[in-house]
This record gives C-alpha cells, structure tokens and sequence, in this order.
C-alpha cells in the first residue's frame, strides 16, 4: 500500500485568514485579515506572567487549568453576568477557545451528529465540527442586521440535532444577539433537547449600547450551554492561548479529561498571568476597551465608506464586514486580492465565511490594531 496522508487531511486545509496573512507578508503591506490583536498586553498581565516564571511556576498544572486561574475567571463570570461556576467542578482552561470548543465537541458529539451555526460563520468553528465528525448545518443571517427568520430554526433541525452554535458578539459579522432572539432560541433548544455551545470571546468588544447577554444566564440554559471564551482577545495576548470552558459538572469533567489527552495543559506561567490580570483589573478596564475599538472601528469605517466599499457597521467585535462588489474580479478572493496588491491592506475574502455563495461581495477586515496602524491603513484605502 502507498504512503499517503490519512482521509483527515482534507478537514484541515490551511484557512483563507492565514492565506491572507502570508499574501500580506509577500508584498510587505498592512494587515487587517488574522484577529492578531497587536495591541498593548495590560501591565498587570505581562508582569504576573514574568514572575510566575521567576517564582518556577512552570510545571504541568492540573488537567483543568491552575487554581488561581479557575477561581478568578469564576469570580469574573460573577462579577460581568451573575452566572455562578464553580471553580472546582465547572470551569476547564484550554489551550485558546479555538482548544476549548475542540474538547467539547470530542465530548459531547457522536460522528454523524449534526449542528446548527449561523452563517456568516467563523471558520474554524466548522473546520472544528468536521475535525470531530459532526455535520454543520447553515441557518444564514442577513444584513444590515444581520438578522434571522426564527422559522428557519425549525427548517434546520432533524433527528440528527445535537446542538446549536452561536457566536455573540460574532466573528465576522460583528452581530450581538438581542435578549429577543436568544431566547426564541432558548426554546428551540428545550424543544429539541439541544446543547448550546456559544463562543463568547468578544464579550467586552461592545458598541452604541449594545449588551452581551450569555446565554447561559437564560431561565433554564444553564445546563445544557457550554460557554467558549478566554483572554487572547480581551488582554491582546492571542499567541498565549489560554481559553475557557464553562458548564454543568456532568460534561466538565470529561471536556477536562480531553483537554488533557490533547493539550495536557495551557503554559503555567501564561495561567498565572492571565490570573493576575484577572484579578487586577476591574470594570473600568472593560469598559474602557470598548470605547478605544469604538473609535477604531468608527475610524476604519469612515475610510472604507470613502473608498467606495460601504460597510456593515459592527454592533461588537472588532471586524467590518464590507462591500467589495465594485472591485474587480469575478469572486471575493479576486476582489480582495486587487485590493491588497493596489493598496497593501489586506483583508478576508467573504467566501471564507459562507458555506454557499453568500460571501462572493464581501470582504472583512480587522481592526484591532495600533492607531498608527490603522490610520496608514485608512489612508491607502481613501487612496483607492
């Protein structure tokens, strides 16, 4: 029998966000494809960290993350949303949220198993449900709300359901949930004894009034929700990879136990980090972060509408889905490929979001970067 690569290797196919990112590199431009999020580390984080590894903090932790990391990111959850984890039988730290919802899948879905997910859709949420042989089923949201038909919901669903995937605030759209549709949602998912699994990592990323509600705080969601989060975004240390599980005791132990086979555990030092930022850090902090990207956004906005490529403004997050359809090219890879070597600012091309041909006229772009950053990238666009 021949050497060759097992059938898997077709679910792991290099993303178009990365593909952006090594085209960016080659004509040396500006880069508003990958969420690196290069902005300042908070103080508090990169000092705990430092000393965790003075103080020889960096053996292997416990399966489910350090003592110190589990206790704080319990107490934050209080503290933000008044959902009550505890620390000793509810919350995994993982390696990102990306290694998170990787363990939870291999936890709570059997091959075959089918999952709702909104599109436009993160991609790595469905190159993780492939990995793990669940079937993604697409429910599509329209624009400028990005907004769905609740008879959809029951469009979607079969005797295969196991779970529904929401995204809030959501990557690329930068959609918040209102109470109103995460709640028909909640439903939905009580009707059809569904899991809910929600990424939440963009939770403090929130514009013009616009409120994160966890699903999980819903009457009756708690046990059945599996919430995704972590502090790559929130604290700009995205290589780090230090994520989150939250739910019931019943799924966390064996989420915890595939965190271990996988990952063993996040780096120590990194934990204890992320702890002391935790803990250091109040409000005013979250609070403040959405202010600065507002700007950010607002700014990044402004420059894209200038140069003819009219954007869905984001309730949260920190990307703008845009208009490229007066660009050249007969797909958004095309278009997004123009724009990159006329300009040197480098985007995502739509398709990378849509599962069919909704994304042909779009492309997103990232603005989670340093003004100085931005504002080049503003001035090459309007140069357009």
């Amino acid at each position: 029998m021949a050497l060759e690569l097992s059938a898997r290797h077709e679910w792991v196919l290099q993303s178009e966000i990365r593909n952006m990112s090594i085209e960016c590199d080659r004509v040396g431009g500006i880069n508003l494809s990958q969420g690196v999020c290069d902005t300042e580390v908070p103080p508090a984080v990169r000092q705990g960290a430092q000393s965790a590894i003075d103080e020889g903090i960096n053996i292997y932790t416990r399966y489910d993350g350090l003592e110190e990391l589990r206790k704080a990111i319990a107490a934050k959850q209080k503290i933000f949303t008044g959902l009550e984890m505890d620390p000793e039988r509810e919350v995994i730290v993982s390696s990102g949220a990306t290694g998170a919802l990787y363990c939870a899948c291999l936890a709570l879905l059997n091959p075959g198993d089918e999952v709702i997910v909104f599109e436009p859709y993160y991609g790595y949420h469905i190159s993780t449900l492939v990995a793990t042989q669940a079937v993604p089923v697409y429910v599509q949201l329209h624009p400028p709300a990005w907004s769905f038909e609740f008879a959809s919901l029951e469009k979607a669903v079969t005797s295969r359901t196991k779970a529904i995937l929401i995204n809030t605030p959501a990557n690329p759209s930068g959609k918040v949930f209102s109470r109103e549709e995460l709640e028909h949602i909640a439903t939905f998912a009580s009707k059809h004894d569904l899991f809910i699994f929600t990424d939440e990592i963009y939770e403090h990323f929130l514009y013009d009034g616009y409120r994160h509600i966890p699903p999980a705080t819903l009457p009756g969601m708690r046990e059945r929700t599996i919430t995704i989060s972590g502090l790559s975004k929130t604290f700009s240390i995205t290589g780090w990879r230090i994520g989150y599980c939250l739910c019931d005791a019943r799924w966390a132990q064996t989420i915890g136990y595939f965190n271990d086979l996988v990952y063993v555990c996040a780096p120590a030092p990194l934990q204890m980090g992320v702890a002391r930022g935790l803990e250091a850090l109040g409000a005013d902090y979250y609070e403040s972060l959405s202010r600065e990207y507002a700007s950010k956004r607002d700014r990044v906005c402004r420059a894209l509408k200038k140069a003819g490529l009219n954007p869905h403004v984001p309730q949260g997050a920190y990307y703008i889905l845009a208009d490229i359809s007066g660009l050249p090219g007969k797909n958004s890879k095309e278009r997004a490929m123009y724009l990159l070597e006329r300009t040197g600012v480098a985007s995502v091309p739509g398709e990378a979001f849509y599962d069919g041909d909704g994304g042909e006229n779009l492309a997103r772009f990232c603005f989670a970067k340093e003004d100085d950053v931005l504002e080049d990238a503003c001035k090459r666009l309007q140069g357009l």
